[in-house]
């Protein structure tokens, strides 16, 4: 008996950005309409004015089903450029996917990229669209992982300013980032006995307190603690030396204290291809490692590779 395939919902993102044109892209590929049912949300006359810039149909590989929220002004529309209209249809767009996948066995959703500029005007204040997520499907533990190349990387702070990133460290973000990460280690990417690394926060891990006393306070701490739980996984260590450790295959993922200690190493290496996991909620979340790129929006000119990789991990 064939077993049903997977249903992948697409959110487009933020309307005049690059979302509709990489999601068109990404779909021209044949595996993926074979591989999963693909539902799109997004406004349909924003998709059409896409396919006409990209010179092919609205439906490039093979159908799939397109779900128009119309609610975006197509008369005044313009690409690349930060509106409060075009943050709330991007919004509307997520919570609609999302609602979709959570009444669905075997779903999961890839969002297309948003604006936090255009979601902030329209009155969404929060920093991106994993706490969105958090909040809708009431999970009460996420981690946002990348995963491109050779580098998996766990964020215990997510989109805060750097300033405040000592103050919102402490022993349990670190320990819920872990086990987070350990098990989309396993569940997803089917490592038997996942390797894991720590990053310190201070230069050379503090230097016994010298550079910094986060790592002997809160992350030697938190690691002793999960060396009880998970088996392979070390550190603090230095991030200017391990992350060349980890690309050369010491370790299955580096769980990174900021935002920018893990997405600079990823993006140096898999800028294109670079995919964005949301762990720990009900279902499995994808999208692009990049954002809205409004500068080329609406151009033609949108690399698909980190859409394809996101849908074809979302469909694993």
């Amino acid at each position: 008996m064939a077993t049903k395939k997977p249903t992948i919902v697409i959110s487009g993102g933020d309307p005049s950005g690059i979302g509709p044109e990489v999601i068109l892209k990404a779909l021209k590929e044949p595996w993926i309409i074979k591989k999963a049912d693909i539902i799109v949300i997004g406004t349909f006359e924003i998709f059409k004015k896409t396919a006409k810039i990209l010179k092919f149909g609205l439906y490039p590989g093979r159908p799939f089903t397109f779900v128009d929220l119309k609610n975006v002004q197509v008369k005044n529309f313009r690409f690349g450029i930060p509106r409060a209209s075009y943050g709330s249809a991007a919004v509307d767009y997520i919570m609609y996917a999302a609602s979709i996948v959570q009444n669905r066995k075997r779903a999961a959703l890839v969002t297309a990229p948003v604006n936090k500029e255009s979601i902030n005007k329209a009155g969404y204040k929060f920093p991106g669209q994993t706490e969105l997520l958090a909040r809708i499907t009431k999970a009460k533990s996420v981690t946002m992982m990348l995963a491109g190349g050779n580098l998996r990387v766990s964020l215990v702070t997510r989109h805060v300013p750097l300033e405040k990133v000592a103050a919102l460290l402490n022993k349990k973000k670190i320990i819920e980032t872990a086990e987070n990460t350990h098990f989309a280690l396993k569940r997803i990417f089917k490592i038997a006995r996942p390797k894991i690394a720590v990053a310190a926060l201070n230069p050379h891990a503090g230097e016994g307190g010298f550079l910094g006393r986060e790592e002997k306070r809160i992350i030697i701490p938190a690691v002793k603690y999960l060396k009880k739980k998970i088996k392979n996984i070390a550190g603090p260590f230095p991030p200017d030396t391990l992350f060349h450790r980890a690309q050369k295959g010491e370790f299955d993922a580096v769980l990174c204290m900021y935002h920018d200690q893990g997405l600079i190493p990823l993006k140096m290496t898999a800028f294109e291809s670079g995919v964005n996991l949301t762990i720990g909620l009900p279902f499995v979340r994808t999208s692009p490692d990049h954002g809205t790129a409004f500068d080329i929006a609406g151009k033609g000119k949108a690399d698909p590779s980190s859409m394809i990789e996101a849908i074809k991990l979302a469909a694993c």
